[in-house]
């Protein structure tokens, strides 16, 4: 029934704007304004609609993920754009990075400015 569907992610934020600033200057993504949200378009995969939600609660998980080369060198850019990393006990090391094989893939969470859960994930 869905099989030919177009598919796309979706999550809120309370601040269109900042989140515009954030996707675009410090990830380095195309945003487009779009109904009133803002759709980000990866050249990976499919977009992610970003919508207005004035009573927006972050999510207590992560809601996007990049998969990439390496997640040191993508730590370092993140710290150097002012983004702070999540630290989790018995997980992540002094850099904020999981990279214990035994627990899984080599990877690192940081927030957006409405404080959803992104991460970096090496691809393996």
């Amino acid at each position: 029934m869905f099989n030919d569907s177009k598919v796309f992610s979706s999550f809120s934020v309370d601040d269109v704007p900042k989140a515009k600033q954030f996707y675009e200057e410090v990830l380095g993504l195309e945003t487009e304004d779009k109904m009133g949200g803002l759709q980000v378009k990866f050249n990976g995969g499919p977009n992610l609609f970003i919508y207005p939600k004035p009573n927006h609660a972050p999510a207590s998980f992560t809601v996007l993920n990049f998969m990439i080369k390496d997640v040191e060198e993508a730590v370092k850019k993140l710290k150097d754009a002012g983004i702070s990393l999540e630290h989790y006990d018995d997980l992540t090391n002094e850099d904020g990075i999981a990279d214990d094989p035994e627990k899984g893939p080599k990877i690192a969470w940081f927030k957006d400015p409405a404080g959803n859960i992104l991460s970096v994930i090496q691809e393996s």
